[in-house]
């Protein structure tokens, strides 16, 4: 598990200085996230989407609500996700890629990441 500031528990609209901060650690121009589609909340950092995952599951998330992708702020709401990510990759669920196929799950990911991480901005 990484270091317990590289990974935010989001409930709220997160701060763009703490976004920031996330940002560029240790990917230059984004950074991961995994959101609980059931619980509406998102775990925002990290190296790899598996340590969001486990951080979910540990503050009460379920597996089966969990899904991944890379935020890019300053790109704008068309281009700031990227919903690709190897946790998403679930054939028993229907998902037999790294994206999110399903367009109505896309579009709760996106509505999720766009309340609790932002819409493209550009950071401070």
């Amino acid at each position: 598990m990484p270091p317990d500031d590289s990974i935010v528990l989001v409930t709220d609209r997160i701060a763009p200085r703490d976004l920031a901060r996330l940002v560029g650690n240790p990917f230059q121009d984004m950074v991961k996230f995994v959101v609980d589609v059931d619980r509406r909340i998102a775990a925002v950092g990290g190296e790899l989407h598996a340590d969001a995952v486990e951080f979910l599951l540990q503050h009460g998330s379920k597996q089966s609500a969990l899904w991944g992708g890379n935020y890019f702020p300053g790109r704008g709401e068309q281009d700031c996700i990227v919903f690709a990510s190897m946790i998403n990759f679930r054939p028993s669920a229907g998902n037999r890629s790294l994206a999110i196929q399903d367009p109505a799950l896309r579009e709760q990911v996106r509505s999720i990441v766009f309340a609790r991480i932002g819409r493209g901005e550009s950071l401070p």
